[in-house]
């Protein structure tokens, strides 16, 4: 199997197979199927499996490759974290680890969020990983120091949202 580029994440137990076309293949826990492994999917099999052992976000509110119309063309969110009540919390993007993280990526999952109107944003490389809240209200957003754990996100909301 080929060598893949160290993260700024910690390992995952990925599920990998090389198959007889010649491509690696990850198995996809949120998905229940064999992708393949790209340097995105790379970071993506990481940075979910970190959202779901480190800050604890349930595995059942996550969704990877999620369809979206933006501007009636078809898209997808690279995972979209859901209440439990179904509406979008969280979408994250991610990018290979040699593409930076710029404006454009940021105007992208911008994109997304005026269709699913999700309270946090998070952008990641595998390399550099940026969350910030929305403040629909001031029509307004704040970058957090850290990825916060799905329950600080969701207590945060009770205390805005009375």
């Amino acid at each position: 199997m080929k060598t893949r580029t160290p993260l700024n994440l910690p390992p995952a137990p990925l599920r990998l197979r090389e198959d007889d076309d010649g491509y690696t293949r990850v198995f996809d826990p949120l998905r229940k199927k064999w992708i393949v492994l790209t340097p995105e999917e790379w970071v993506r099999q990481h940075f979910t499996s970190w959202l779901r052992s480190e800050f604890g976000y349930p595995a059942s509110l996550m969704a990877n490759e999620k369809g979206v119309t933006v501007n009636g063309t078809k898209k997808r969110c690279d995972t979209v974290i859901f209440r439990n009540d179904g509406t979008p919390l969280v979408i994250v993007e991610y990018k290979a680890p040699d593409v930076s993280v710029t404006q454009a990526v940021f105007d992208q999952i911008v994109r997304y969020n005026m269709e699913l109107h999700a309270d946090y944003l998070i952008v990641s490389n595998g390399l550099n990983h940026y969350c910030c809240e929305i403040d629909y209200n001031n029509g307004g957003y704040r970058f957090f120091d850290k990825i916060p754990a799905y329950q600080e996100l969701i207590s945060r909301l009770k205390l805005t949202n009375g």
